[in-house]
């Protein structure tokens, strides 16, 4: 079972949702040992991970970085940068993840 991804208001409410039942993600985010990755290392994958409006600029920048590790379908990867986006915007909302 693959990550879910979902964008969340402040008190909970789930807005939308996106699963990554390919697991596309578990192959090419960092694992948590990297020193190179700044942010994506701290998803968990058996855990929930959440990222407020300060930690989006990071998290957007490293997360271009994923594209080229992506040559099939890439609409997860566009899908979860467009809900950080709006995350970005509205300081009452966050991308969250949840593993296993």
């Amino acid at each position: 079972m693959g990550l879910t991804i979902t964008l969340e208001g402040e008190d909970g409410r789930k807005y939308e949702e996106i699963a990554d039942s390919a697991n596309v993600l578990h192959r090419v985010l960092p694992p948590a040992n990297d020193p190179s990755s700044s942010v994506l290392r701290f998803i968990d994958w058996y855990g929930d991970t959440a990222f407020n409006q300060l930690q989006i600029p990071s998290f957007l920048s490293e997360w271009a970085t994923l594209r080229p590790k992506v040559p099939e379908d890439r609409s997860l990867l566009d899908r979860v940068a467009a809900l950080a986006r709006r995350v970005e915007k509205d300081p009452h909302l966050y991308l969250k993840f949840y593993g296993d």
